[in-house]
């Protein structure tokens, strides 16, 4: 591989976890255990449980085939490798769909915490810069300023930002501590009951579905995260243990996590007062007359949400870069600085991620990220299959346990959760393949023949 197509190998273990914590624990935990509370009431534990199950499945899958494929790319790559060049790319355009639309989101979510905290020290912006067309304003300038701030800690290293991340997902991780410890002294058990009031799905009284699995369709924005840490596979230390440590280890860790947090959060506050409040956790602490636990949580939560637009912003720039490194998006943005960084790609990923949270409303097609990461999810979990099947004997650094239990239980899991996402979700998410697939015949295909001819 040309020495300007190759990534520095700059990372150990302990960044791919604090990488992969730093992309799973922030706006899912923060937020939507609010929706999630909404849709299922104190279920919403179980919905956080089924999702966190099925996503344990898919980092299994994911550490199994990261070792034995430890190329940039992610599950774009791995479907490469295993099934072609054109589910790769079908899998690539439900990637970088998934990847924008979070970096985007996280951004707006940050700019909304950022601007409460700019009018409580008196350096108020004004709302036509704070607020989207959608919202009647001109542009959201703090959400692209964050934007453009991770692009620059990414431009400046790998290891830079991902020392830095590490450091802000300590501060979250202490934030999310302390509300643990503030609310469980009022824990009441009665706030469990009735514990599944809408049963596991149903349609609800707007027609929206609720219930527990509904719950945990759009919840599953919270756990996923850990393939960022895929991505990262060129710029591991020593990939075949690093990956494998990384992956399964942040998805424990932050399974534990939600788990705690949702129980102390239902056990201090019953469900009907947090439901689908934007800001659940800060809620339920001025309830409890902890206000000033409640400013700690929203000032950590300025200072640390960073870390999941850097995890996820790393991974999009990381997939457009190996894309284009195969030719089905133009080469010279896979070039790398004397860093060792892609900076014409990470430039580039910032425009386009700045375009939607900077103009484009995100609350309609929020869950179709959701949408775009379960299609990995199974692109991964079938790779794993077939892997297994066509070369029993390859070395394997890291195996899945019960392999084909936790491939089958994956692949159908995320089926599951795609049906149970809004039907206008799951139309776009087919559009955006739709279109996808005529990208694909007009450029890419040729594209990439080039490129493989020019190599």
């Amino acid at each position: 591989m040309p020495e300007h197509h190759r990534l520095a190998q700059s990372l150990s273990w302990p960044h791919l976890i604090a990488l992969g914590v730093g992309a799973i624990v922030g706006t899912g935990i923060l937020t939507l255990i609010g929706v999630g509370a909404g849709k299922a009431g104190p279920a919403v534990i179980l919905s956080f449980a089924i999702a966190g199950v099925i996503c344990a499945c898919a980092s299994l899958a994911y550490a199994e085939v990261a070792t034995m494929i430890p190329a940039s790319g992610s599950a774009y790559t791995y479907s490469y490798t295993v099934f072609g060049e054109l589910i790769a790319w079908m899998v690539g355009v439900a990637l970088i769909l998934e990847y924008t639309l979070v970096v985007s989101a996280v951004a707006v979510g940050w700019s909304g915490y950022a601007a409460g905290f700019l009018n409580s020290i008196g350096m108020g912006l004004p709302l036509a810069l704070v607020n989207g067309p959608e919202l009647g304003g001109i542009i959201n300038l703090p959400a692209i300023f964050i934007i453009v701030v991770v692009a620059g800690l990414l431009i400046a290293g790998t290891r830079e930002s991902a020392t830095l991340n590490a450091f802000l997902v300590i501060v979250k991780l202490l934030a999310l501590a302390l509300f643990i410890a503030v609310a469980l002294p009022v824990f009441d058990a009665s706030h469990f009951q009735p514990f599944m009031p809408y049963g596991f799905g149903k349609s609800g009284e707007s027609g929206a579905e609720v219930g527990v699995m509904a719950a945990a369709a759009i919840i599953f924005f919270a756990f996923y995260g850990f393939d960022a840490i895929a991505t990262a596979a060129e710029e591991a230390k020593n990939p075949s243990r690093d990956l494998a440590i990384g992956i399964v280890g942040s998805m424990l860790l932050c399974v534990l996590i939600y788990m705690a947090v949702a129980a102390a959060a239902i056990g201090a506050l019953a469900t009907t007062h947090f439901a689908n409040s934007p800001e659940p956790l800060a809620l339920i602490l001025r309830e409890i007359g902890q206000g000033w636990a409640a400013k700690i949580l929203g000032a950590s939560a300025v200072i640390a949400l960073p870390t999941v637009i850097l995890a996820f912003f790393y991974g999009q720039s990381r997939i457009f870069f190996t894309v284009a490194r195969d030719g089905l998006l133009p080469a010279f943005l896979a070039r790398v600085s004397s860093r060792g960084t892609p900076v014409r790609i990470t430039i580039f990923t910032a425009i386009v991620t700045s375009v939607f949270a900077g103009l484009i409303p995100l609350d309609a097609i929020a869950a179709l990220a959701n949408a775009g990461t379960l299609a990995a999810f199974v692109a991964v979990c079938a790779a794993m299959l077939v892997l297994r099947v066509r070369e029993p004997n390859r070395e394997r650094k890291f195996r899945a346990p019960a392999a084909w239990l936790v491939g089958i239980v994956g692949i159908l899991g995320c089926l599951y959760l795609f049906i149970s996402l809004p039907q206008r979700t799951q139309i776009f998410f087919v559009a955006a393949q739709v279109i996808g697939l005529v990208l694909y015949a007009i450029y890419g295909h040729r594209a990439a023949e080039k490129a493989r001819a020019a190599s």
